[in-house]
């Protein structure tokens, strides 16, 4: 690609960042340009929050329909899994999918909840609380 074909698109990021491409310059050359953004990746980017967004709401509502703990929601707000909430936490990922259960979850101890708390930028109260 040269430089005059970098692609300057509308962009949901164009107003935070800007991405380096390499083409050719005029002599031939590799050389550094900047882009605002590509449609088509934006488009795939878009969509791509949407299903999280999607993910999230449905987070919220087997919170408040009682099938799930407020870890699970948190922890999709995070955007993790459980490996990954598993290790910030130091517990088995089978110990924290237990926790899910909202029978589990009222029962854990303060020790636990103050790792998940801590883990998810929030005071144990507010997750003991979820008003999501």
């Amino acid at each position: 690609m040269k430089k005059e074909e970098i692609p300057q698109d509308k962009s949901t990021l164009e107003n935070f960042t800007k991405e380096v491409y390499y083409v050719k310059g005029k002599e031939g050359r590799y050389e550094t340009g900047l882009s605002k953004g590509w449609s088509v990746k934006a488009e795939a980017q878009d969509s791509a929050w949407d299903d999280i967004h999607n993910d999230l709401e449905e987070a919220r509502l087997a919170v408040k329909n009682g099938k799930k703990s407020p870890i699970f929601y948190y922890m999709k707000k995070e955007l993790m899994d459980e490996a990954i909430l598993a290790s910030y936490v130091g517990m088995m990922k089978f110990r924290v999918k237990r926790h899910f259960k909202p029978w589990v979850f009222k029962r854990l101890k303060q020790s636990a909840l103050k790792k998940y708390a801590s883990v998810f930028k929030i005071s144990v109260e507010e997750l003991k609380s979820f008003e999501g």
